[in-house]
């Protein structure tokens, strides 16, 4: 699923938008270090976690998605660094289970 399409499924905006970004599946994980630990690669990381070190923990694991919850803002640092990592960014209004459950058509991450 692409970006676009997960803005789409979780009613978000784009706040990062990186060509060729495809998540094949979710991880939800507010704690970094148990998503590094978890989260499979190319997925989309559902999350709360709106700082620099999301953007670490996804370019170790191969996360292509980040889909931040209740609308909070995407920190200039944090929009810079994903772009250069290739890390797309959602914003979406949803609490982390509404958006895991509207993402409900992609397989869990896990590995």
């Amino acid at each position: 699923m692409t970006a676009e399409e997960i803005c789409e499924k979780v009613n978000g905006s784009l706040a990062v938008p990186v060509k060729d970004a495809v998540a094949t599946g979710v991880y939800v994980g507010d704690l970094l270090s148990d998503v590094m630990g978890h989260a499979g690669e190319d997925c989309a990381l559902v999350t709360i976690q709106n700082h620099l070190n999301t953007i670490a923990v996804c370019t170790l694991v191969g996360c292509a998605v980040i889909v931040i919850c209740h609308g909070r803002p995407v920190p200039p640092d944090m929009a810079e660094a994903a772009a250069r990592e290739g890390v797309a960014i959602v914003v979406t209004p949803l609490s982390q289970y509404a958006a895991a459950l509207a993402l409900s058509s992609l397989p869990p991450a896990e590995h």
